[in-house]
């Protein structure tokens, strides 16, 4: 591992296997895992302030190459003095290669082993993406934590396609890693694919593991395919994976779920529901979801959740921020966000405050047995 980067994992659940207390240190300061990275896709997350998140206890956000790679461009983004400068971020940073967006450019993109070659969906203008040039646009963001360049597939597609893509995958990683370690400075991750399949996803997993990489993912879940075959390929390619090196199951997802995937041995983690959510009126508790546009709440004057003491739980009111949604008002999006992004982060201490007092599995059973139907509308 890079003397840049360091992972050690403290403790573990049940001992010497399950769930993991870790620290991930970085130059630019410690993350605590397990972890969850707010997404700062364009060098913001959406509708929070720089202060927010340092007020919400963000140790790493999560920010896409490719998106900025479209707009505003690397160039202006190196002349800031690079993305951290650039977006007033002085903690710990990690950069998705944008493997994930090409794929779903389906439309606008062609794949063949040398890359990408893709239509940008701001202005047309065509451009090409190789795993060389993914590893280098990220080294020139300056991220502390950089991706490999892969292919995922959707789910449904032939065993044909996810064996091709997932070979790409790997194949690909090792070029990047080649491109990566002539440059230095950085952590790079590499990503375990293979579909749906368990022998297609273990053999991706050693291929990955065979190069050697600072930190492993787990991509191309939580594409559409059920959820029980999510959990189950996540534990199994979890297993596979060294248990010296940081583990990351990229877009999962809600509140059990991450649990859930904690509990499999899973160390990071980053999603779009919680501020997607919030900024369509939608709050996310302990018991489900609360959807601000229903009418029940126009004059429910209770605070989102009556178990959070989040800044907009203490302040304001149901009925309030029904209001403020329908009305359009620009404050609905952060005020909901900031909830939801608040419930996350706590979610994330409480996980590891119970791996410090060995309750975990005690913990976790609890959580479960709280939980209502996670698409419930009747919290509280």
């Amino acid at each position: 591992m890079a003397d840049y980067f360091a992972f050690e994992v403290l403790k573990t659940s049940p001992p010497g296997r399950g769930a993991r207390l870790g620290r991930i240190s970085t130059p630019r300061g410690l993350v605590n895992t397990p972890a969850f990275m707010p997404v700062a896709t364009q060098g913001t997350v959406k509708a929070m302030t720089r202060a927010q998140l340092l007020e919400l206890g963000a140790e790493i956000l999560l920010a896409n190459a490719y998106h900025l790679y479209i707009r505003p461009g690397v160039e202006v983004i190196a002349k800031a003095g690079g993305l951290h400068e650039f977006m007033a971020w002085e903690r710990p940073l990690l950069t998705d290669s944008g493997g994930y967006q090409v794929f779903s450019l389906s439309a606008l993109r062609e794949v063949n082993e040398e890359g990408a070659t893709f239509r940008s969906p701001v202005d047309g203008a065509e451009h090409f993406l190789s795993p060389e040039a993914a590893v280098e646009i990220q080294h020139a963001l300056d991220a502390e934590i950089i991706m490999s360049f892969d292919e995922p597939v959707a789910f449904g597609v032939s065993r044909g396609e996810a064996e091709a893509a997932a070979a790409r995958s790997d194949r690909w990683a090792q070029r990047g890693k080649a491109r990566h370690d002539s440059l230095g400075g950085r952590a790079l991750f590499g990503i375990v694919q293979g579909g749906f399949w368990d022998d297609l996803r273990e053999e991706s997993a050693r291929r990955i593991v065979e190069l050697g990489f600072d930190g492993y993912s787990i991509g191309g879940l939580s594409v559409g395919e059920p959820k029980e075959l999510t959990f189950a390929l996540a534990g199994r390619v979890a297993q596979l994976l060294p248990s010296s090196a940081p583990r990351y199951l990229m877009g999962v997802g809600l509140p059990h779920e991450i649990l859930r995937a904690v509990s499999l041995g899973i160390d990071l983690f980053d999603c779009v529901l919680p501020t997607r959510l919030g900024r369509n009126g939608t709050a996310l508790t302990r018991f489900g979801k609360l959807n601000l546009r229903n009418h029940k709440y126009i004059a429910d004057f209770r605070p989102l959740d009556p178990d959070c003491d989040c800044q907009t739980c203490r302040h304001h009111s149901r009925a309030y921020l029904r209001h403020l949604h329908k009305a359009k008002e620009i404050l609905a999006s952060t005020l909901v966000c900031y909830h939801n992004l608040y419930l996350y982060q706590r979610l994330m201490k409480e996980i590891r405050a119970a791996l410090v007092e060995e309750r975990f599995e005690e913990f976790h059973r609890e959580f479960e047995m709280r939980r209502k139907d996670v698409e419930s509308d009747n919290p509280g």
